[in-house]
């Protein structure tokens, strides 16, 4: 083991500009991050898209009891995560608001899950406004217990705020 001694330099404290940079560079990284989480939210709609029209078209019926085993077997889904991207989709087929968030990426799929365990024609734009409002682990726990589904708070926001892991600028 390699011990310093007491003659070595104490560590450099990076300049204003390496640091400035640093920060610019990150913020740039964290920017990148959030327009591919968005594309990918787009990418996963796709999916869903085409999940919902094989399954209406009965694709998965040679061979197989259902449209979640055959995503089981070709995509080595698990059985659970299978069953809800089935569910997911056939559930976006009767909420265009909801879709078309998805579709510009402004929600994920994580709060879509949550959104459409409770959303009607009547309800999803609220379901969607509160979405936009409130980070996915708040959004999601409230939809799931229907919270937001009676109307029964508004969520707030503050200018400048953020909301969860994908941009609500869509």
């Amino acid at each position: 083991m390699v011990h310093a001694d007491s003659t070595d330099p104490a560590p450099r404290t990076p300049d204003l500009a390496t640091r400035l940079r640093r920060q610019q560079e990150t913020a740039a990284l964290g920017d990148a991050i959030t327009e591919l989480a968005a594309r990918i939210q787009a990418a996963t709609y796709e999916l869903l898209a085409m999940i919902h029209q094989f399954d209406e078209r009965g694709g998965w019926g040679d061979g197989f009891t259902s449209c979640a085993h055959w995503l089981n077997w070709r995509t080595g889904l698990a059985m659970g995560a299978a069953r809800e991207k089935v569910r997911v989709a056939k559930a976006l087929a009767e909420l265009p608001r909801v879709s078309a968030a998805m579709r510009r990426g402004t929600v994920s799929y994580s709060e879509v899950r949550a959104i459409t365990r409770v959303a009607t024609a009547d309800t999803e734009e609220r379901l969607l406004v509160f979405a936009a409002a409130a980070p996915p682990p708040t959004s999601n726990g409230r939809c799931e217990r229907g919270d937001v589904a009676i109307g029964s708070r508004r969520p707030t926001t503050t200018a400048g705020s953020t909301t969860g892991g994908i941009s609500r600028r869509g």
